[in-house]
């Protein structure tokens, strides 16, 4: 079973996996076990155990069952969660979905629809505004202290 997982250490077992993943995680309030693994970055898909999916990894060792061909996504939306009970395999074309696009961006402001594809823009233009705004600022501060830095009149 262990054989199916693509990037998992060969010296981990059944009992030593489910082991290594019980170590490397913890139990929030809300249920789902978030599981460690490498990197520092938190909130996402995680590998663990060689370069193994964290979530797929424990789906093998706690429900079993695996078919490589199916995806194994997360009921809880929590890609780092390991919580058997928050797992399931499905279809890729079932994964893409359920994947929904959302209206508003990660700052609050509504994305444009673009009208070639009937969907919303994937960079939101009031972001992208303020974030060029911003480069605008720093490069006119880069140029005005080198030429400070010349000796030539800032202007």
């Amino acid at each position: 079973m262990l054989s199916q997982l693509t990037g998992l250490s060969r010296h981990f077992t059944e009992q030593t996996l489910r082991a290594y993943l019980i170590d490397r995680s913890v139990r929030r309030d809300d249920g789902c076990l978030i599981v460690r693994g490498y990197g520092s970055r938190r909130g996402v898909r995680q590998k663990v155990a060689g370069r193994a999916w964290a979530h797929i990894a424990a789906y093998v060792v706690f429900v079993g069952g695996y078919d490589p061909e199916l995806d194994v996504r997360h009921i809880c939306g929590t890609p780092d969660c390991i919580e058997p009970t928050h797992l399931q395999q499905v279809t890729h074309a079932e994964t893409c979905r359920d994947r929904a696009q959302q209206p508003h961006c990660r700052n609050g402001h509504e994305r444009d629809i673009d009208p070639t594809s009937g969907r919303y823009r994937k960079v939101c233009r009031v972001c992208n505004s303020e974030a060029q705004q911003r480069w605008r600022v720093r490069q006119s501060a880069e140029v005005a202290a080198a030429r400070a830095a010349y000796g030539r009149q800032v202007g």
